[in-house]
């Protein structure tokens, strides 16, 4: 049993894609271009850069685009994203179990105005978001000063999250990791990969 749980966001708390990729597949649409929304999904899983650089790289897409991008998905994403199931009884599992709760996201402070929104924030211990400046996932800085502040062990603290970046950022900073998936895959930098909420009720 973990004590310490580092939580991605998008993907891993939060169901965002399906909001993230339908918005991007609506303002490629208003420039008078047309791609599949499970496309778009493919390479916003891998990171928003990967995505970016590769419609960049198709279409010659730049600053005016993901400027109406954020727009738009910042007027809708309150509306329409919400927690995965059973997420919130588990966060509020592991608060109530005396362990705790920390976000760990590229995202700003929307990601806590989320959390906020559905009563989430009060079962976590603290929030970095990218308002804090450290170096982005795969780096372990944000982690090692979320051990650091708090006191951590190590061999108590896991990472979860959807993406190769944020098991990495754990791996790095010699945690354990886990990978949250839409279906069971091996992964070379994951200690655990599940498939449900309810999986990681096993694990944490």
């Amino acid at each position: 049993m973990y004590k310490h749980i580092i939580w991605d966001f998008d993907g891993t708390l939060f169901d965002t894609y399906p909001v993230m990729a339908g918005t991007f597949k609506e303002t490629l649409v208003s420039h008078g271009i047309e791609e599949p929304v499970e496309e778009i999904m493919k390479h916003m899983k891998v990171s928003m850069t990967t995505a970016l650089n590769h419609y960049e790289k198709k279409y010659g897409v730049g600053k005016e685009f993901v400027a109406a991008y954020d727009s738009r998905r910042k007027e809708v994403e309150f509306d329409l994203s919400k927690p995965f199931e059973g997420i919130v009884e588990l966060c509020k599992y592991v608060h109530e179990t005396d362990r705790r709760n920390y976000l760990y996201t590229h995202r700003g402070g929307s990601s806590i105005k989320m959390l906020e929104n559905y009563g989430l924030a009060g079962y976590f211990t603290d929030f970095i978001t990218s308002d804090h400046g450290f170096e982005r996932k795969p780096s372990p800085d944000a982690i090692q000063h979320l051990i650091h502040t708090h006191r951590i062990d190590h061999s108590d603290a896991i990472m979860i999250g959807d993406r190769d970046l944020d098991l990495l950022s754990g791996k790095n900073a010699g945690i354990s990791s886990c990978l949250f998936t839409d279906e069971k895959v091996e992964n070379p930098h994951a200690d655990y990969v599940v498939t449900s909420v309810e999986e990681l009720y096993k694990i944490i």
